[in-house]
């Protein structure tokens, strides 16, 4: 047996994604991703990151969404397209881009804990479907208070802990690693961007893992 054979008997069974709580393709990524990731055997490390700095590398000071009107509002009457298509929760942000660097410094944190995902869901809903502010501590509280955690202790664990600089981390690792956007994935060691592309980064990761794979229907928002 060669060493291709090899890897393809035991691909991955990962699929990391990178995403922003102020991204409103993110938002649509966040609320599927993991369902999905389960139809296929995979799980999901999940990469929270800061768009800004990225932006800023391009000499951009805001959103291409909101440089560009045309673009935002194309986007806009695409979120409500996306969002009936999969079921999901949808009210327009009256602010946007959304500051959330302390959620953010929370989900980076603690990004290898089992409840990370419903954070990020509950976090991303607040903004995309309340359109509620999220950088606050009695916003980052109360979504950790109503999944059952201890919010005090996981705030200030993320301020002042051994991990307080994992999110500036992670937007470093985004940055070197080639990232210019959100959502963005990493199957198998290759980058698939935007939310258009979440099933066929699952389906990549799958490949090999349980015979021929084909792109699984995406999953609809968990209740």
């Amino acid at each position: 047996m060669t060493t291709d054979d090899c890897n393809d008997a035991a691909p991955p069974r990962q699929v990391e994604f990178w995403l922003d709580f102020g991204s409103n393709y993110s938002y649509l990524s966040a609320m599927r991703i993991e369902a999905a990731a389960q139809q296929l055997g995979l799980t999901v490390a999940w990469r929270p990151f800061l768009l800004g700095p990225i932006f800023k590398s391009f000499g951009w000071d805001s959103s291409p969404f909101v440089l560009q009107k045309e673009k935002g509002a194309y986007m806009w009457r695409d979120m409500e397209r996306q969002c009936a298509k999969h079921g999901l929760p949808w009210r327009k942000p009256s602010v946007f881009p959304r500051s959330a660097v302390l959620p953010m410094r929370v989900a980076a944190a603690h990004a290898e804990q089992p409840w990370i995902g419903a954070y990020c869901r509950e976090t991303m809903r607040l903004n995309f479907a309340l359109d509620r502010d999220l950088d606050s501590e009695d916003s980052v509280a109360g979504v950790l208070r109503g999944l059952g955690l201890p919010a005090a202790e996981l705030i200030d664990a993320a301020r002042d802990g051994p991990r307080r600089g994992r999110l500036r981390e992670l937007t470093a690792e985004a940055q070197r690693r080639g990232l210019f956007g959100a959502p963005s994935l990493f199957a198998r060691g290759e980058l698939f961007w935007g939310n258009d592309r979440l099933d066929d980064a699952l389906a990549f990761a799958a490949q090999g893992t349980a015979g021929r794979v084909r792109p699984t229907d995406t999953a609809r928002w968990p209740q």
